[in-house]
C-alpha cells in the first residue's frame, strides 16, 4: 500500500515536475493541474514504477486530506470479542506460526525427506530457505528490470527504438541500452538510468551486497 511517505515521481508530458514523498508530489501535481488543466500528468512509485492516481479536485487542503485518508496505516476499529478459553499447552515445541498445507511428492522424495535430521517438515523448510537465499539476487535484478520496463512502457512506448531498448534491458546490455536512450528526453532518460542501475549489475555483485 502506498503511504504519504512513499517516494514518487511525477511527469507532465516528458518533463519531471516533482519527486519525493507522495504528499509533496501531490502539491506539485495540483499546482500544475490548476495552472494547465490540459496537462498530461502521470505519477509513479519511484521504486516500482506502479502508477499512482492523485485526485486534484477541490482545494489544496482537499487533496492533502484525501491522500491522508487513503494512505492511513491505521487499522479499522473492531468490536472486541472475549478471548477463547485457555487450553494447556501440549508437549513438544511451540508451533511458531507453522501453517499446514498439502505437499504432493513422489515416493522417493518422501523417502529422502524422512531420512533427513528432523524429518520431512524440517528438511522442507531448510530447502525453501536455501532456495530463497539462492534466488535473492536474481529476484532483485528481475524486479529492477520490471520496474524499468513498466516506466519505459508508460513514458516512452512511442519513442524511437523502444523495442530495441527493451531487448537491451532484458539482455543486460548496458552499453547498448545507454546508447539507444541517449536521444530520449532528458528527464525520462535520467529516471531510466536510476531505475535500471540494479538491472545491469552482475548477479554476483548483487549477492555480495546483500550477503
Amino acid at each position: 500500500m502506498e503511504t504519504s511517505h512513499t517516494n514518487c515521481i511525477a511527469f507532465d508530458g516528458v518533463r519531471c515536475i516533482a519527486s519525493g514523498p507522495l504528499a509533496e508530489v501531490a502539491l506539485a501535481v495540483k499546482s500544475t493541474s490548476d495552472a494547465q488543466p490540459q496537462s498530461r500528468i502521470l505519477v509513479f512509485n519511484a521504486q516500482t514504477s506502479e502508477p499512482i492516481e492523485i485526485d486534484c479536485r477541490g482545494s489544496v487542503a482537499d487533496v492533502i486530506d484525501r491522500i491522508a485518508a487513503s494512505t492511513s496505516d491505521e487499522l479499522p476499529v473492531v468490536e472486541a470479542t472475549p478471548p477463547a478459553p485457555a487450553t494447556p499447552a501440549g508437549p513438544g515445541r511451540p508451533r511458531l506460526g507453522v501453517v499446514a498445507r498439502e505437499v504432493t511428492l513422489l515416493p522417493r522424495h518422501w523417502e529422502w525427506l524422512s531420512s533427513q535430521p528432523g524429518g520431512a517438515s524440517v528438511a522442507l523448510r531448510k530447502l525453501v530457505e536455501q532456495a530463497k537465499r539462492a534466488s535473492l539476487a536474481a529476484d532483485r535484478i528481475r524486479a529492477a528490470q520490471e520496474a524499468t520496463y513498466r516506466f519505459m512502457n508508460a513514458m516512452a512506448g512511442d519513442l524511437y527504438g523502444f523495442e530495441e531498448v527493451s531487448r537491451a534491458l532484458f539482455a543486460a546490455d548496458r552499453d547498448h541500452f545507454d546508447a539507444l536512450i541517449s536521444a530520449w528526453p532528458g528527464d525520462i532518460r535520467e529516471h531510466l538510468h536510476r531505475l535500471a542501475e540494479l538491472a545491469f549489475q552482475p548477479q554476483t555483485e548483487v549477492e555480495s551486497q546483500h550477503a
